[in-house]
Protein backbone atom coordinates (compact mmCIF):
# COMPACT_ATOMS: atom_id res chain seq x y z
CA UNK A 1 0.00 0.00 0.00
CA UNK A 2 1.01 3.59 -0.86
CA UNK A 3 0.06 6.81 0.47
CA UNK A 4 -2.40 7.30 3.28
CA UNK A 5 -3.99 4.71 4.24
CA UNK A 6 -8.04 6.07 4.38
CA UNK A 7 -8.51 9.23 1.59
CA UNK A 8 -11.97 10.27 1.50
CA UNK A 9 -13.05 13.11 -1.47
CA UNK A 10 -16.44 15.09 -0.70
CA UNK A 11 -18.11 11.56 -0.01
CA UNK A 12 -21.88 10.99 1.08
CA UNK A 13 -24.79 9.55 1.91
CA UNK A 14 -28.12 10.55 1.14
CA UNK A 15 -31.22 9.04 2.57
CA UNK A 16 -34.51 10.24 0.89
CA UNK A 17 -34.41 13.81 1.54
CA UNK A 18 -31.73 13.79 3.91
CA UNK A 19 -27.76 13.74 4.03
CA UNK A 20 -26.33 11.70 7.01
CA UNK A 21 -23.12 12.62 5.60
CA UNK A 22 -22.97 15.49 3.40
CA UNK A 23 -19.22 15.73 1.74
CA UNK A 24 -16.72 14.58 3.99
CA UNK A 25 -12.90 14.96 2.74
CA UNK A 26 -10.56 12.99 5.09
CA UNK A 27 -6.49 11.48 4.71
CA UNK A 28 -5.88 9.16 7.42
CA UNK A 29 -1.88 8.24 7.23
CA UNK A 30 -0.65 4.82 7.64
CA UNK A 31 -0.05 3.86 11.33
CA UNK A 32 -1.84 6.70 12.65
CA UNK A 33 -4.91 6.46 15.10
CA UNK A 34 -7.34 8.86 14.25
CA UNK A 35 -10.45 9.66 16.52
CA UNK A 36 -13.73 10.37 15.27
CA UNK A 37 -15.92 12.43 17.43
CA UNK A 38 -19.48 13.73 17.08
CA UNK A 39 -23.13 13.22 18.81
CA UNK A 40 -25.39 10.46 18.16
CA UNK A 41 -26.90 10.71 14.30
CA UNK A 42 -23.83 12.96 13.55
CA UNK A 43 -22.98 10.59 10.69
CA UNK A 44 -20.29 8.62 12.35
CA UNK A 45 -21.50 5.27 12.06
CA UNK A 46 -22.96 5.97 8.43
CA UNK A 47 -19.37 7.00 7.32
CA UNK A 48 -17.68 3.68 8.75
CA UNK A 49 -19.99 1.80 7.06
CA UNK A 50 -19.47 3.30 3.45
CA UNK A 51 -15.49 2.81 4.30
CA UNK A 52 -15.91 -0.71 5.68
CA UNK A 53 -17.72 -1.72 2.43
CA UNK A 54 -21.54 -2.04 3.83
CA UNK A 55 -23.22 0.62 2.42
CA UNK A 56 -22.49 2.50 -1.17
CA UNK A 57 -21.83 6.31 -1.11
CA UNK A 58 -24.43 8.47 -2.67
CA UNK A 59 -21.83 10.66 -4.30
CA UNK A 60 -18.18 11.31 -3.66
CA UNK A 61 -15.21 8.46 -3.03
CA UNK A 62 -13.25 6.91 -0.77
CA UNK A 63 -10.10 4.45 -0.94
CA UNK A 64 -9.40 2.47 1.89
CA UNK A 65 -5.74 0.63 1.55
CA UNK A 66 -5.44 2.52 -2.05
CA UNK A 67 -8.45 0.91 -3.28
CA UNK A 68 -12.01 1.95 -4.28
CA UNK A 69 -14.48 1.00 -1.56
CA UNK A 70 -17.07 1.37 -4.31
CA UNK A 71 -15.28 0.11 -7.40
CA UNK A 72 -13.57 -3.06 -5.77
CA UNK A 73 -14.78 -3.61 -2.13
CA UNK A 74 -13.23 -7.29 -2.17
CA UNK A 75 -10.25 -5.87 -2.41
CA UNK A 76 -10.66 -3.63 0.50
CA UNK A 77 -12.12 -6.00 2.78
CA UNK A 78 -8.29 -8.46 2.27
CA UNK A 79 -6.90 -4.60 4.10
CA UNK A 80 -9.25 -3.79 6.94
CA UNK A 81 -10.47 -5.81 10.49
CA UNK A 82 -13.80 -4.24 11.72
CA UNK A 83 -15.57 -4.14 15.14
CA UNK A 84 -18.31 -2.59 14.91
CA UNK A 85 -20.68 -1.27 17.69
CA UNK A 86 -22.55 -4.34 18.09
CA UNK A 87 -20.32 -7.72 18.63
CA UNK A 88 -22.09 -10.46 16.15
CA UNK A 89 -21.00 -13.61 18.62
CA UNK A 90 -22.46 -17.09 19.01
CA UNK A 91 -22.63 -17.05 22.28
CA UNK A 92 -22.96 -21.39 21.92
CA UNK A 93 -19.29 -21.48 20.72
CA UNK A 94 -16.52 -20.83 22.32
CA UNK A 95 -13.61 -18.19 21.56
CA UNK A 96 -11.26 -20.19 19.91
CA UNK A 97 -13.85 -22.22 17.91
CA UNK A 98 -15.07 -18.38 16.39
CA UNK A 99 -11.49 -17.09 15.72
CA UNK A 100 -10.81 -20.10 13.90
CA UNK A 101 -14.49 -19.93 11.91
CA UNK A 102 -13.22 -16.13 11.55
CA UNK A 103 -9.79 -17.48 9.69
CA UNK A 104 -11.61 -19.82 7.61
CA UNK A 105 -13.91 -17.13 6.45
CA UNK A 106 -10.92 -15.48 4.82
CA UNK A 107 -9.41 -18.44 3.47
CA UNK A 108 -6.50 -19.56 5.83
CA UNK A 109 -5.47 -22.97 6.57
CA UNK A 110 -5.18 -25.44 9.28
CA UNK A 111 -1.61 -24.01 10.32
CA UNK A 112 -2.35 -20.56 9.44
CA UNK A 113 -5.51 -20.63 11.55
CA UNK A 114 -3.61 -21.59 14.60
CA UNK A 115 -0.77 -19.36 14.43
CA UNK A 116 -2.68 -16.37 13.57
CA UNK A 117 -4.79 -17.61 17.17
CA UNK A 118 -1.99 -17.36 18.57
CA UNK A 119 -0.87 -14.14 17.45
CA UNK A 120 -3.60 -12.45 18.33
CA UNK A 121 -4.13 -14.22 21.60
CA UNK A 122 -0.39 -12.41 22.40
CA UNK A 123 -1.89 -9.13 21.29
CA UNK A 124 -5.55 -9.25 22.69
CA UNK A 125 -5.96 -10.67 26.67
CA UNK A 126 -8.55 -13.15 26.73
CA UNK A 127 -6.67 -15.65 28.68
CA UNK A 128 -8.32 -19.10 29.58
CA UNK A 129 -11.53 -17.83 28.60
CA UNK A 130 -10.81 -18.43 24.95
CA UNK A 131 -12.17 -21.86 25.36
CA UNK A 132 -15.14 -21.36 27.13
CA UNK A 133 -18.28 -20.85 25.64
CA UNK A 134 -18.68 -17.20 24.55
CA UNK A 135 -22.06 -16.83 26.81
CA UNK A 136 -20.51 -17.18 29.74
CA UNK A 137 -18.19 -13.91 28.99
CA UNK A 138 -18.25 -10.17 30.02
CA UNK A 139 -19.26 -7.25 28.45
CA UNK A 140 -15.78 -6.47 28.08
CA UNK A 141 -14.42 -9.90 27.14
CA UNK A 142 -17.03 -10.00 24.48
CA UNK A 143 -15.09 -6.38 23.26
CA UNK A 144 -11.49 -8.17 23.58
CA UNK A 145 -12.81 -11.25 21.16
CA UNK A 146 -14.45 -9.21 18.70
CA UNK A 147 -11.48 -7.28 18.72
CA UNK A 148 -9.49 -10.40 18.23
CA UNK A 149 -11.95 -11.41 15.08
CA UNK A 150 -11.10 -8.29 13.36
CA UNK A 151 -7.15 -8.83 13.67
CA UNK A 152 -7.37 -12.67 12.58
CA UNK A 153 -6.28 -12.08 8.90
CA UNK A 154 -3.53 -9.50 10.27
CA UNK A 155 -4.99 -6.32 8.69
CA UNK A 156 -3.64 -3.18 7.77
CA UNK A 157 -6.31 -0.74 8.67
CA UNK A 158 -8.62 -1.03 11.88
CA UNK A 159 -11.93 0.06 12.18
CA UNK A 160 -13.38 0.57 15.52
CA UNK A 161 -17.07 1.42 16.01
CA UNK A 162 -17.46 3.37 19.33
CA UNK A 163 -15.58 0.12 21.05
CA UNK A 164 -15.78 0.76 25.04
CA UNK A 165 -19.18 1.71 24.67
CA UNK A 166 -20.94 0.27 27.67
CA UNK A 167 -18.23 -1.07 29.78
CA UNK A 168 -16.85 -0.59 33.20
CA UNK A 169 -14.36 1.91 33.22
CA UNK A 170 -11.57 -0.99 34.27
CA UNK A 171 -12.58 -2.62 30.68
CA UNK A 172 -12.31 0.23 29.10
CA UNK A 173 -8.94 0.90 30.05
CA UNK A 174 -7.85 -2.80 28.95
CA UNK A 175 -9.03 -2.27 25.92
CA UNK A 176 -7.30 1.13 25.16
CA UNK A 177 -4.32 -0.62 26.24
CA UNK A 178 -4.47 -3.12 23.37
CA UNK A 179 -5.61 -0.56 21.16
CA UNK A 180 -2.18 1.27 21.85
CA UNK A 181 -0.33 -1.90 21.50
CA UNK A 182 -1.62 -2.75 17.81
CA UNK A 183 -0.58 0.51 16.85
CA UNK A 184 2.89 -0.05 18.72
CA UNK A 185 3.77 -3.74 17.86
CA UNK A 186 2.29 -3.93 14.33
CA UNK A 187 2.00 -0.37 13.10
CA UNK A 188 -1.81 -0.83 12.52
CA UNK A 189 -3.78 2.25 10.99
CA UNK A 190 -7.01 3.28 13.58
CA UNK A 191 -9.66 4.73 12.66
CA UNK A 192 -11.87 5.39 16.17
CA UNK A 193 -15.05 6.56 16.14
CA UNK A 194 -15.70 7.57 20.27
CA UNK A 195 -18.50 9.42 22.12
CA UNK A 196 -15.95 9.34 24.89
CA UNK A 197 -14.32 12.65 25.09
CA UNK A 198 -11.37 11.32 27.05
CA UNK A 199 -10.90 8.28 24.69
CA UNK A 200 -9.97 10.18 21.80
CA UNK A 201 -7.77 12.45 24.04
CA UNK A 202 -6.08 9.70 25.53
CA UNK A 203 -5.62 7.61 22.07
CA UNK A 204 -5.73 9.25 18.65
CA UNK A 205 -2.61 12.05 17.24
CA UNK A 206 -5.45 13.51 15.02
CA UNK A 207 -9.51 13.99 15.91
CA UNK A 208 -12.10 14.50 13.53
CA UNK A 209 -15.24 16.04 14.37
CA UNK A 210 -18.60 15.98 12.67
CA UNK A 211 -21.68 17.43 13.36
CA UNK A 212 -24.99 17.12 11.44
CA UNK A 213 -23.16 15.38 8.62
CA UNK A 214 -20.27 17.40 8.02
CA UNK A 215 -16.44 17.66 9.24
CA UNK A 216 -16.45 20.87 11.23
CA UNK A 217 -12.88 20.66 12.77
CA UNK A 218 -9.55 18.34 12.89
CA UNK A 219 -6.70 18.33 14.23
CA UNK A 220 -4.21 16.91 17.14
CA UNK A 221 -6.13 16.97 20.84
CA UNK A 222 -3.77 20.21 21.80
CA UNK A 223 -4.40 21.69 19.01
CA UNK A 224 -8.18 21.93 18.79
CA UNK A 225 -7.78 22.31 22.56
CA UNK A 226 -5.54 25.27 21.90
CA UNK A 227 -8.35 27.14 19.66
CA UNK A 228 -10.74 27.18 22.72
CA UNK A 229 -7.84 29.65 24.10
CA UNK A 230 -9.17 30.79 27.04
CA UNK A 231 -9.19 29.01 30.61
CA UNK A 232 -12.29 29.25 32.40
CA UNK A 233 -12.91 30.37 36.45
CA UNK A 234 -15.62 28.40 37.92
CA UNK A 235 -17.01 30.00 41.13
CA UNK A 236 -20.06 28.83 43.03
CA UNK A 237 -22.07 30.99 44.89
CA UNK A 238 -25.11 31.62 46.35
CA UNK A 239 -27.01 34.81 45.03
CA UNK A 240 -25.27 35.34 41.31
CA UNK A 241 -26.47 38.69 40.17
CA UNK A 242 -25.33 41.54 37.61
CA UNK A 243 -24.16 43.68 40.31
CA UNK A 244 -21.71 40.87 40.90
CA UNK A 245 -20.78 39.51 37.49
CA UNK A 246 -20.23 43.90 37.07
CA UNK A 247 -17.38 43.27 39.69
CA UNK A 248 -15.55 40.88 38.31
CA UNK A 249 -15.61 41.83 34.90
CA UNK A 250 -14.02 45.14 35.79
CA UNK A 251 -10.69 42.47 37.26
CA UNK A 252 -7.53 43.32 34.80
CA UNK A 253 -7.34 40.11 32.67
CA UNK A 254 -10.67 39.43 32.82
CA UNK A 255 -12.53 38.42 29.20
CA UNK A 256 -15.72 38.01 29.71
CA UNK A 257 -18.08 37.11 33.12
CA UNK A 258 -21.37 34.82 32.69
CA UNK A 259 -24.04 34.40 35.22
CA UNK A 260 -25.26 30.58 36.31
CA UNK A 261 -27.85 29.82 38.34
CA UNK A 262 -25.56 28.49 41.15
CA UNK A 263 -22.34 31.08 40.51
CA UNK A 264 -20.31 32.68 37.85
CA UNK A 265 -18.15 31.89 34.89
CA UNK A 266 -15.12 33.76 33.85
CA UNK A 267 -12.89 33.33 31.01
CA UNK A 268 -9.49 34.76 30.46
CA UNK A 269 -6.42 34.09 28.53
CA UNK A 270 -4.77 33.52 32.29
CA UNK A 271 -6.86 31.99 34.44
CA UNK A 272 -4.21 31.24 36.86
CA UNK A 273 -2.98 35.01 37.51
CA UNK A 274 -6.79 36.50 37.89
CA UNK A 275 -7.85 33.64 40.81
CA UNK A 276 -6.71 36.09 43.46
CA UNK A 277 -8.25 39.19 42.54
CA UNK A 278 -11.37 37.64 41.64
CA UNK A 279 -11.26 35.80 44.34
CA UNK A 280 -11.09 39.11 46.09
CA UNK A 281 -13.61 41.43 44.31
CA UNK A 282 -16.44 38.75 45.26
CA UNK A 283 -15.41 38.67 48.77
CA UNK A 284 -15.67 42.97 48.69
CA UNK A 285 -18.70 42.55 47.02
CA UNK A 286 -20.10 40.62 49.76
CA UNK A 287 -20.50 37.28 47.71
CA UNK A 288 -20.53 34.31 50.00
CA UNK A 289 -18.41 31.66 47.45
CA UNK A 290 -18.83 28.08 47.68
CA UNK A 291 -15.75 26.97 45.48
CA UNK A 292 -13.35 28.49 42.89
CA UNK A 293 -11.99 26.32 40.39
CA UNK A 294 -9.75 26.90 37.11
CA UNK A 295 -9.86 24.30 34.87
CA UNK A 296 -8.28 24.58 30.87
CA UNK A 297 -10.24 23.88 27.98
CA UNK A 298 -11.09 20.71 27.56
CA UNK A 299 -12.20 18.58 24.37
CA UNK A 300 -15.73 18.98 25.26
CA UNK A 301 -15.34 22.43 25.25
CA UNK A 302 -14.09 21.86 21.79
CA UNK A 303 -16.99 19.73 21.13
CA UNK A 304 -19.24 22.75 22.42
CA UNK A 305 -17.89 25.73 20.86
CA UNK A 306 -18.15 23.52 17.48
CA UNK A 307 -21.69 22.19 18.03
CA UNK A 308 -23.40 23.35 20.58
CA UNK A 309 -23.64 20.28 22.29
CA UNK A 310 -21.77 18.29 25.36
CA UNK A 311 -20.67 15.07 23.44
CA UNK A 312 -20.83 12.92 26.83
CA UNK A 313 -23.96 14.48 28.24
CA UNK A 314 -27.38 12.04 27.81
CA UNK A 315 -28.83 14.56 26.68
CA UNK A 316 -27.22 14.90 23.45
CA UNK A 317 -28.46 12.31 22.02
CA UNK A 318 -31.93 14.66 21.29
CA UNK A 319 -29.82 17.65 21.20
CA UNK A 320 -30.60 19.26 24.35
CA UNK A 321 -28.25 20.51 26.72
CA UNK A 322 -27.82 21.82 30.05
CA UNK A 323 -28.38 26.05 29.66
CA UNK A 324 -26.42 26.57 32.63
CA UNK A 325 -23.20 24.96 32.14
CA UNK A 326 -20.04 26.78 31.40
CA UNK A 327 -19.54 25.19 28.11
CA UNK A 328 -23.20 25.82 26.99
CA UNK A 329 -22.79 30.14 28.31
CA UNK A 330 -19.09 30.29 26.56
CA UNK A 331 -20.47 28.68 23.45
CA UNK A 332 -23.68 30.40 23.12
CA UNK A 333 -21.53 33.57 23.15
CA UNK A 334 -19.57 32.73 21.01
CA UNK A 335 -21.96 31.67 18.47
CA UNK A 336 -24.16 35.44 19.13
CA UNK A 337 -26.31 33.52 20.87
CA UNK A 338 -27.85 30.80 18.96
CA UNK A 339 -29.50 27.86 19.44
CA UNK A 340 -29.35 24.35 17.19
CA UNK A 341 -31.93 21.10 17.68
CA UNK A 342 -30.47 18.43 16.31
CA UNK A 343 -32.48 17.39 13.30
CA UNK A 344 -34.41 13.78 14.42
CA UNK A 345 -33.76 12.71 11.23
CA UNK A 346 -30.52 12.09 12.13
CA UNK A 347 -31.51 9.55 14.49
CA UNK A 348 -33.68 7.82 12.06
CA UNK A 349 -31.14 7.46 9.63
CA UNK A 350 -28.48 5.98 11.72
CA UNK A 351 -30.97 3.53 12.67
CA UNK A 352 -31.81 2.66 9.36
CA UNK A 353 -27.79 2.54 8.36
CA UNK A 354 -27.98 -1.44 9.61
CA UNK A 355 -30.29 -1.70 6.57
CA UNK A 356 -29.85 0.00 3.50
CA UNK A 357 -27.56 -0.23 1.45
CA UNK A 358 -25.30 -3.28 2.91
CA UNK A 359 -23.42 -5.82 1.14
CA UNK A 360 -25.08 -9.07 1.48
CA UNK A 361 -22.11 -10.99 1.22
CA UNK A 362 -20.14 -8.94 4.02
CA UNK A 363 -23.18 -8.89 6.12
CA UNK A 364 -23.02 -12.92 5.78
CA UNK A 365 -19.53 -12.90 7.12
CA UNK A 366 -20.41 -10.52 10.26
CA UNK A 367 -23.02 -12.77 11.32
CA UNK A 368 -20.72 -15.46 10.87
CA UNK A 369 -18.27 -13.77 13.67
Amino acid sequence: MSGPAVVTEGIARRFDDYWAVDGVDLSIEEGEIYGFLGPNGAGKSTLVRMLCTLMLPTRGRALVGGEDVARHPERVRLHIGVALQDASLDDKQTGRELLDLQARLYGLDRRERASRIEDVLRLVDIGDAIDRLIGTYSGGMKRRLDLAAALIHDPEILFLDEPTTGLDPLSRVAVWDEVRNLNAELGTTIFLTTQYLEEADELAGRVGIIAKGKMVAEGTPTELKREVGEDLVVAKLSGASEDLAAAVRSVPGVDDVFLERDGLVVTSRDGAAIMSPVAVALHGSGAKVESLTLRTPTLDDVFVQLTGSHLDDEESASGLRSPGSPSSVVARARTGGREEAADPRQAEARERDGEEGRDPDLVRSETSK
